[in-house]
């Protein structure tokens, strides 16, 4: 309950600018969009910064791990490559199971 009970105040912090910027709510969906971007980026620049704090190395593989999925959600597994076990013989059959 208490993350819906900050959400909700993060929310009315937001509107506060927004109305400060003269911006109404709902945003035009481009500077929604942007806005969303800038918080989800900026939201990485902690863990980024702690690691370099720390001197642990930005290797790409940290950064997918701990930054990708989290600004682009979990993305869809690949299809298995044809001719290997478990493989379909085309879309059609793919999508019929």
């Amino acid at each position: 309950m208490k993350i819906y009970v900050l959400a909700l105040a993060v929310g009315l912090l937001v509107g506060v600018i927004y109305s400060l910027l003269n911006v109404r709510s709902p945003a035009p969906p481009v500077v929604a969009l942007i806005g969303l971007l800038g918080i989800l980026a900026g939201e990485q620049i902690v863990p980024i910064a702690k690691r370099v704090v720390a001197g642990e190395r930005l290797d790409l593989g940290w950064l997918r791990s701990e930054c990708g999925e989290h600004v682009f959600g979990a993305l869809p597994a690949r299809a298995p490559a044809q001719g290997k076990a478990g493989t379909y013989s085309s879309d059609a059959e793919r999508f019929r199971s």
